[in-house]
């Protein structure tokens, strides 16, 4: 096997664990809602605490699995910043964008043939305004930071960071934070408690674009670059490469 080989395989081999982790975060995202709204009988708000709890202690669990093999970033903009703060490598940056974004459609889907749904519907949920705005910027700002600073200091945490987080601005955003592009566009085609209607999306995505914008910037003049710790799992070649 050539060196290039192995190296693509790797890298196929990560993308893929990207797809399946944010495909999982979709389905659970999705499938709380549909269960939390069907089960609370008209109570937005217990409905919106079983959504929370579901969507942060999964993405404990997921990056507990996933990070090992891919960082578990299910996130554009997470490896965008990873990319611009040269922890992942601008090459890989289009396949695990494609990943990450095919695997949150794939989620909604699932979710919605697990509660007899058809798999995509336009969403008719309005979440537009400037204040929903301010919360995605908010919403994906913190989330960075929560990322960065954590795995500087204690990297071991990052899932419980990250999980802990979510599920704190579920309840501290007007918009119950997305903080993900690739969420947000494919929650556009689930009518269900957790949508967005298509023409709010794109609003999100670039308040969302702008957090990470403003988090990295941050993070760089707060902490010297060769300090900053990555939030990404190595592959075994990378690795190999930094090794000692």
């Amino acid at each position: 096997m050539t060196r290039e080989t192995g190296s693509a395989r790797d890298l196929a081999r990560r993308a893929a664990a990207e797809a399946v982790g944010t495909a999982l975060l979709l389905a659970t995202v999705v499938g709380s809602g549909i269960m939390g709204e069907t089960l609370a009988a008209g109570n937005t708000a217990l409905a919106l605490l079983a959504n929370a709890l579901a969507t942060g202690t999964v993405l404990v669990a997921l990056i507990l699995a996933f990070g090992p093999v891919s960082g578990a970033h299910f996130n554009p903009v997470v490896t965008l910043a990873e990319a611009a703060t040269g922890n992942f490598r601008w090459a890989d940056v289009p396949r695990y964008l494609l990943a990450q974004s095919a695997g949150a459609f794939v989620g909604v889907a699932l979710a919605h043939a697990m509660f007899e749904r058809v798999l995509f519907a336009l969403s008719t949920h309005a979440r537009s305004g400037v204040a929903q705005l301010v919360s995605e910027f908010v919403a994906t700002f913190g989330l960075l930071v929560v990322i960065r600073g954590t795995a500087r200091s204690r990297p071991v945490l990052v899932p419980f960071a990250v999980g802990a987080y979510i599920t704190a601005a579920y309840w501290f955003t007007a918009s119950t934070s997305f903080a993900n592009p690739a969420v947000t566009l494919a929650r556009a085609l689930t009518d269900t408690f957790s949508g967005i209607r298509p023409a709010d999306a794109p609003g999100f995505v670039f308040a969302q674009l702008g957090g990470a914008a403003a988090a990295t910037a941050f993070f760089r003049w707060l902490v010297p670059h060769r300090l900053q710790a990555s939030v990404v799992a190595a592959s075994p070649e990378q690795a190999a490469q930094e090794a000692p």
